[in-house]
């Protein structure tokens, strides 16, 4: 079975295609500015060579379009015809607390991802163009929709609710949800593989950290708690968002500065964080630079990030009573050597100890670089989304078609 599977932005697609057979992917690429009559379509078949092109590429729908044509292109394709893909799926960034798992798309689950407009206004609405785009491509195409969210459903009421009046929880649903779950969940799942132990046995705390970051206190499997909440702002300093800080100040900024809730929303999102701190930049790699030449502002975004992050550790530790493993995933987490560095040496206290020859090794392959007698383990595992949605969406139709099977032959 292939599978398609699609990450829909307001202005952008991201895909891969998936032979199940090995769970290999077949073809990836992207769709930019769409919208606009300059779009960047690029597409990247196995063994074949790429393609990176520029057009007029109006709405989700022409994207989509756009796309297909590519992977069943005579020179850059992969596929014979539409036919070989039998299931797409896709991203959703809020679930809420309707959808605890994946479930295959049908017209109850796409009016219950409307009404969860309010909780993701960014996002749910571009995941449902992309619904929508893929059915007037592809009609009749089964298609799966896999949330970030779910993954942390299994936090307690007292780890997911906040101290404020219990009307607006049942009222609005303010509540913390969570956030990056399908990574949460898949690099926990692989440590445990390499660990050797069943990660019903193990405490782990898994490190999410990119331009967006969270982290999540994992205890035999399951989430029990997790940075973000209501909304990705919420937790670890991130690239431009905030992450923490006293809510007092969205009020006191308010009045002193005479800001919109609409700018100063923007304030916390896209002007905050690492960016804010450093003057000039939410890039790790551009703050790690300038920091070792020297760069005061740099290296206080810097250590600002690191120590935030190790009271997260420090904290969901205590969560769960212990530690077993720490796993460093996503753009910062698998490849800056020195925020691992940092993080890690503030955490001796637990039994860890960090492997400096290990941590130094460029390298994109899952691998520990605790010692080996570390107490406890340390690993970078590269995430992978995607390879989730086209599992999730893989199962769901394959159940689906047991079912019917199932049905026709009880009706014999």
């Amino acid at each position: 079975m292939k599978i398609l599977v699609i990450n829909a932005g307001s202005s952008s697609i991201k895909y891969q295609l998936y032979n199940m057979k090995d769970e290999s992917v077949l073809a990836s690429g992207r769709v930019e500015r769409i919208g606009t009559e300059s779009a960047i379509v690029t597409h990247e078949p196995a063994g074949k060579p790429g393609v990176r092109e520029v057009s007029e590429i109006l709405d989700h729908v022409t994207a989509v379009r756009r796309v297909l044509d590519l992977l069943l292109h005579r020179e850059h394709g992969v596929v014979a015809s539409i036919a070989e893909i039998e299931a797409v799926g896709h991203r959703v960034v809020h679930g809420g607390e309707t959808f605890k798992a994946s479930v295959l798309v049908d017209d109850e689950v796409k009016r219950r991802i409307r009404d969860l407009f309010d909780l993701a206004p960014l996002h749910n609405p571009a995941a449902m163009m992309g619904i929508n785009a893929v059915e007037q491509n592809m009609p009749n195409m089964p298609q799966a929709v896999v949330f970030d969210t779910a993954f942390h459903q299994t936090m307690p009421r007292h780890a997911y609710l906040y101290p404020i009046p219990m009307a607006l929880y049942r009222r609005h649903k303010i509540r913390r949800y969570g956030f990056h779950g399908t990574s949460h969940f898949y690099v926990s799942e692989r440590a445990a593989e390499m660990i050797g132990k069943p990660i019903s046995e193990l405490k782990m705390i898994t490190c999410h950290i990119g331009n967006g970051a969270s982290c999540a206190a994992i205890l035999g499997g399951k989430s029990v708690d997790t940075s973000m909440g209501l909304t990705p702002l919420e937790g670890l300093m991130m690239g431009t968002r905030s992450g923490d800080i006293d809510p007092a100040v969205v009020p006191f900024v308010m009045s002193k500065e005479e800001l919109t809730l609409s700018e100063v929303n923007s304030m916390l999102n896209k002007h905050s964080g690492m960016l804010a701190i450093s003057g000039f930049s939410g890039d790790m790699r551009e703050i790690v630079e300038a920091m070792e030449d020297g760069d005061r502002n740099a290296k206080l975004a810097f250590d600002m990030f690191c120590y935030r992050l190790r009271k997260y550790v420090g904290a969901y530790a205590a969560v769960m009573n212990g530690l077993d493993a720490i796993v460093f995933t996503a753009g910062i987490g698998e490849n800056s050597t020195h925020v691992r560095k940092a993080v890690c040496e503030g955490l001796t206290f637990l039994g860890l100890q960090l492997d400096e020859a290990a941590n130094q090794q460029r390298s994109k392959d899952a691998r520990f670089i605790s010692t080996p007698d570390s107490r406890v383990k340390v690993l970078v595992v590269p995430t992978n989304e995607e390879l989730i949605i086209a599992r999730d969406t893989f199962r769901l139709v394959s159940e689906q078609k047991q079912a019917g099977a199932s049905l026709v032959t009880r009706g014999q």
